[in-house]
């Protein structure tokens, strides 16, 4: 009976911790009023704001980014200009291939492998590794983006970014056409 008392505050705790780690699902926005279509918004020009909180939440970066998009048949390119406050600058160029039924996958210049992204009502999901420069260092670091278009053609990102699985901050964007 006490060892019994000794696991339950344990068992409380990883049930609790769990529980409080599932994700959002793209299924829950399929009713959204408004359909999200990366090719549709990204067009033209774009204007984002964005900041990078560390693990711990403090805010580490804070940058603009000028995005150019053109579509090109079943293909997006994304040309994105960052501009950091700390006076670096930093372009990343997107090539997306436009699949169907809310379905993309891509690359860019510093993402060694496939991005690969759904997007569902107004919402759109999209996993991808990159090459981030840490110092004189790189860091091969795991992104899970997060997109919801709201009213007004204003977008929010959120994207979880990880290294060897484990939450080292995380990206949050805001999107004006």
């Amino acid at each position: 009976m006490k060892l019994s008392m000794l696991f339950a505050p344990a068992a409380i705790t990883l049930a609790v911790s769990t529980t409080g780690c599932v994700s959002a699902s793209l299924d829950d926005f399929s009713q959204a009023e408004q359909t999200l279509r990366l090719e549709n918004y990204f067009e033209g020009e774009t204007k984002a704001y964005g900041i990078f909180e560390d693990r711990f939440g403090k805010v580490r970066r804070q940058f603009d980014v000028d995005i150019t998009g053109t579509v090109d048949g079943n293909t997006l390119t994304l040309v994105e200009e960052f501009d950091y406050y700390d006076g670096e600058q930093d372009t990343r160029t997107w090539t997306i291939e436009i699949l169907g039924d809310g379905r993309y996958r891509g690359t860019a210049n510093d993402v060694p492998d496939m991005a690969e992204g759904r997007a569902v009502g107004n919402a759109f999901n999209w996993k991808y590794k990159v090459d981030l420069k840490v110092g004189d260092d790189t860091w091969n670091v795991g992104f899970d983006d997060w997109m919801y278009l709201l009213q007004d053609d204003v977008m929010i990102n959120r994207a979880y970014v990880t290294r060897y699985g484990i939450r080292i901050g995380q990206v949050t964007i805001a999107f004006q056409k």
